[in-house]
């Protein structure tokens, strides 16, 4: 059994609605938290087989799906899925998933491999990044990062195996609530963009994250940073925050987690 959490920020209804039913598909799905954090409600949502909460206020992303998984873990769902709104997919293979993460309980989390909607693959299993890796990929040319980025987002894996990485992306979560437990929620902290990375690191230590590629779905990707300076500042103050907590240059557990990392690829 699991539960479900979507944020919303003036949100498309039709993506949402499509989206609900896909998991409605799926009888594992216990609740579907649609969690609204957009300057007003929109009543259409409260039609839908889902739990809708309107928040009067731009919580952030972490702090929105915070809510729902307080939920999962005082009800003691064993799974919680944090999802995107504009991801599609076959409902089986959250059953698939979640079969993966009931034979493996050294697992905390799981991600599937993303596929862009023209069909070409989304490189989001990554290392735990630099200053650099970030900073650099925004504002120097591609082709001084472009080697350093297929590093650190290990293409060289071929992304067709099951691999233990420290960063996964949040747009496709399937986390066990137990691990929750132990290693906590979405930092609050976090506004936007680097909770998932502050995530998968802690549940890391405790436990596996996984790239599952025997699974796909499909995931639009706005990059919506990339177009907007607003977004574009938060991502930056966020991303700074980040590396307040754990560390600009030197971060011992960054380079521990990234050499094991590839060494396991490398030597499986």
């Amino acid at each position: 059994m699991l539960n479900v959490s979507v944020v919303l920020y003036n949100t498309c209804f039709g993506e949402v609605e499509a989206l609900v039913a896909t998991l409605r598909q799926c009888s594992l799905v216990k609740d579907i938290f649609l969690l609204d954090n957009s300057p007003q409600p929109d009543s259409r949502f409260h039609t839908l087989p889902s739990t809708y909460i309107y928040n009067n206020q731009n919580l952030g992303y972490g702090t929105a799906h915070n809510i729902a998984l307080r939920e999962s873990i005082e009800n003691q769902i064993p799974f919680h899925l944090v999802l995107n709104a504009d991801i599609q997919f076959e409902p089986k293979i959250l059953e698939e998933l979640i079969t993966f993460l009931q034979q493996n309980e050294d697992v905390g989390s799981a991600m599937p491999k993303v596929f862009y909607p023209n069909g070409k693959i989304q490189y989001l299993c990554k290392l735990l990044p630099t200053p650099l890796d970030l900073f650099g990929r925004r504002f120097l040319p591609e082709g001084i990062m472009r080697e350093r980025m297929e590093r650190f987002e290990l293409h060289f894996s071929g992304y067709n195996r099951i691999i233990n990485v420290p960063y996964l992306s949040g747009c496709f979560m399937l986390l066990r609530t137990e691990a929750l437990k132990k290693v906590g929620l979405f930092d609050e902290r976090f506004f936007m963009y680097p909770e998932d990375m502050d995530l998968t690191r802690r549940l890391h230590k405790v436990y596996k994250t996984c790239f599952y590629p025997n699974v796909s779905v499909v995931h639009a990707h706005a990059q919506g940073s990339y177009k907007n300076r607003k977004l574009l500042w938060i991502h930056l103050v966020n991303v700074a925050k980040y590396f307040n907590k754990w560390g600009w240059f030197y971060d011992k557990e960054r380079i521990l987690f990234n050499q094991e990392t590839i060494n396991s690829i490398k030597n499986s």
